[in-house]
C-alpha cells in the first residue's frame, strides 16, 4: 500500500521540492519523522526564521520553497514572514499541520483555526476534503506558487500522511507552461510614447532583477540616452547600479518625488509599482503633463498603480521589443550621468576614526566583489547604503519590500544555502536583529557562510526620528544593554565587535576575499554609539 506520505514525497521530488525549511511541532511527527535520505532538513528556531530562510533560498535559487509550519502557534508566527514573501513575490509552499483528523470536531488541544489565520497574504489555501487529496494539493500548490508568486498554502491533519493513498486523485497538470509575451499592438503603442517624449526617463524596479531584464534595460537607456533611477523600497535592484546613467533611488515621498521626475515628459516604469511611498502627502505623484507607462508581469502592481498605458507582460521580452520597434532616433538625449557612490571616500578617513553608517558602507563597498548579494535591513541608514553600496549584478541586493522586520538575517542564510558560490553579506540594525536573531543558529549549525553586519546603535533609530519630525518626544526608551555579539555566540556564531575605521578594514581585508566559499558564519557588531 502507498500512503498519502510516499505520494506526498513523490510530489515533492517531482517538483524539485528537496529542502524542507522548518520548526516542527506534534502535528507534523507522523509527516517528518524517519524522512528519506533524498530530502534535506533545515531547522530554524522561530517560524518567521523559516519563512525568511526559506525565502531567501527561493530567491536565490529562482524557484519555490518548501516550509512546514506547526498549526495555529506556528502559522501565526510566520504571518508576518509570509506577508513578505507575498510582497517580494516569493513561490513557497507552505504545509501547515492540524490535528488529528478523526477528533477534530471534538476541539482536541492543539486544534487549529487556520483558515484566514494568514488573511489575504497566501495566494492559495487549500484544506483538502479527503487524506487522499493531500499529495494534489501540494502538487497545485506549486503551480500557484510559481503563477501568482507568493506563498501557497496546505493545511494536513496528523494522520491523513498514513492513509491509503488515490494514485487518481492528482489533478493537477504535470507541466504548466507560463508566457507573457507582449503583443505587438502594445509595443507600439509603448514605441509611440517613447518616440514622441522630449525628455524621457526610465524607472525600474525589483520585478527587473533578472540577467536578461537587466540586459534589455541596459540596452534600452544607452539607445535612448536617458537616467535610469531605482524604485523607493524594492526588494531587489533593476538596473546595474554602477551604470553611467544610474540616477539613484526615488524618494518615497510625493513632494520629493515630483522634484525628482520634474522636466520629464514620459517616465517608462519597469518592474514596478507607480509609485511605492512611505507616510502619506498629499499632492500629485508627478507634475501635470507627465505621461506614465507601466511595464509589469505582476498583475497586483498593474491594477493599483496610476498609469497612462499599462502593459501586463514579462519586463524582460517587453523592453527588448520596444528596443527593437523604436524607430532610427537622433542623437541620444543627454543622460543624468553619476559617478557611483562606492568610490566615494570614508567619511572618517583617520584609521583611529570613530564609525557611523556611511563609514561602515564605504568600507566594505570598496572590498566587495561585483556579484556579491548586500542583504539589507537597516531602517535607518538604508538611503546611505543605497547611495554607497550598488548592486552591480542581478540579486545584488536584497530587502524586504513589505517593512516589516526580521527578514534580513535569515534571508541572508537562505540566499547562501541557495547561492553557496556568492559572497553574501546582511547588513542589519541591531533592533532588526533581534527580530530574527533565531536565524544565526541555523547558520551555525548548517555551516552556512554568511557575513552579517549589524549597525550597533543601541536604539530605534528611525522611530526616533519620526517622533523627532512629528514634533514630540518619543516615549520608548534605548536598549544600550543589549549584546548582540554575546547573543550570537550563544547560539552558536562566532563574533566580533569593531569601534574603528582600522578596525573594520583589517576585518573586512581578512574577511571579504573568502566569502564565496566560506562555511563559517561570522557576525560582526559595528558600534556606532
Amino acid at each position: 500500500m502507498s500512503t498519502v506520505r510516499e505520494a506526498a514525497f513523490d510530489v515533492l521530488r517531482r517538483r524539485g521540492l528537496d529542502r524542507i525549511f522548518a520548526n516542527p511541532g506534534s502535528t507534523e511527527i507522523t509527516l517528518l519523522t524517519d524522512l528519506p535520505d533524498d530530502l534535506d532538513f533545515v531547522l530554524a528556531l522561530h517560524e518567521g526564521s523559516v519563512v525568511g530562510l526559506a525565502t531567501g533560498y527561493a530567491t536565490a535559487t529562482d524557484r519555490p520553497a518548501l516550509v512546514v509550519l506547526h498549526t495555529t502557534a506556528g502559522l501565526g508566527n510566520a504571518v508576518g514572514a509570509l506577508a513578505t514573501a507575498r510582497v517580494n513575490r516569493t513561490p513557497l509552499v507552505v504545509v501547515v499541520g492540524q490535528q488529528d483528523r478523526r477528533h477534530l470536531a471534538s476541539r482536541p488541544f492543539l486544534t487549529g483555526d487556520l483558515e484566514g489565520l494568514a488573511g489575504s497574504y497566501p495566494v492559495w489555501t487549500s484544506a483538502p476534503v479527503r487524506p487522499q487529496d493531500v499529495p494534489g494539493a501540494i502538487d497545485r500548490a506549486v503551480h500557484e506558487a510559481l503563477t501568482a508568486r507568493g506563498p501557497a498554502v496546505v493545511m494536513v491533519p496528523s494522520d491523513d500522511w498514513g492513509a491509503e493513498a488515490d494514485p487518481r486523485a492528482l489533478p493537477s497538470p504535470a507541466l504548466v507552461r507560463r508566457g507573457s509575451l507582449p503583443d505587438e499592438g502594445s509595443v507600439r503603442e509603448l514605441a509611440a510614447l517613447v518616440a514622441g517624449a522630449r525628455s524621457p526617463a526610465l524607472v525600474v524596479g525589483a520585478d527587473a532583477d533578472t540577467p536578461a531584464a537587466w540586459a534589455a534595460l541596459v540596452e534600452l537607456a544607452e539607445r535612448l540616452g536617458v537616467p535610469v533611477r531605482q524604485e523607493a523600497f524594492a526588494a531587489r535592484a533593476g538596473f546595474p547600479q554602477d551604470h553611467p546613467l544610474f540616477a539613484g533611488h526615488l524618494p518615497p515621498e510625493r513632494a520629493a518625488l515630483r522634484s525628482a521626475l520634474a522636466g520629464h515628459d514620459l517616465l517608462l516604469v519597469v518592474g514596478a509599482p507607480v509609485f511605492r511611498q512611505y507616510q502619506f502627502s498629499p499632492g500629485e505623484l508627478v507634475e501635470p503633463g507627465t505621461t506614465i507607462a507601466l511595464v509589469s508581469d505582476d498583475a497586483e502592481d498593474v491594477h493599483h498603480s496610476r498609469a497612462d498605458l499599462a502593459v501586463l507582460a514579462d519586463p524582460a521580452a517587453t523592453v527588448s521589443a520596444l528596443t527593437a520597434a523604436l524607430p532610427s532616433l537622433p542623437t541620444p538625449r543627454e543622460g543624468n550621468p553619476r559617478a557611483t557612490g562606492a568610490t566615494e571616500g570614508s567619511p572618517h578617513a583617520a584609521g583611529s576614526g570613530p564609525l557611523d553608517a556611511p563609514t561602515v558602507f564605504v568600507e566594505l563597498a570598496r572590498r566587495l566583489p561585483a556579484d556579491a548579494v548586500v542583504v539589507e535591513e537597516t531602517p535607518s541608514s538604508r538611503p546611505d547604503l543605497h547611495r554607497l553600496v550598488p548592486a552591480r549584478a542581478p540579486l545584488g541586493f536584497l530587502s524586504a519590500a513589505q517593512g516589516g522586520l526580521g527578514f534580513g538575517v535569515p534571508a541572508s542564510i537562505g540566499v547562501k544555502l541557495g547561492a553557496p558560490d556568492r559572497p553574501v553579506v546582511a547588513v542589519v540594525g541591531d533592533g532588526s536583529t533581534l527580530y530574527g536573531v533565531q536565524a544565526l543558529w541555523t547558520a551555525a549549525h548548517y555551516r552556512i557562510g554568511v557575513l552579517v553586519l549589524v549597525m550597533d546603535n543601541g536604539r530605534y533609530a528611525i522611530m526616533d526620528r519620526l517622533a523627532t519630525e512629528a514634533g514630540g518626544k518619543a516615549p520608548w526608551p534605548g536598549f544600550g544593554e543589549v549584546d548582540v555579539a554575546t547573543l550570537a555566540t550563544g547560539l552558536g556564531c562566532e563574533a566580533r565587535r569593531v569601534g574603528t575605521v582600522a578596525e573594520l578594514g583589517a576585518l573586512l581585508d581578512d574577511v571579504v576575499p573568502g566569502l564565496p566559499g566560506r562555511r563559517e558564519p561570522l557576525v560582526v557588531v559595528c558600534s556606532l554609539r
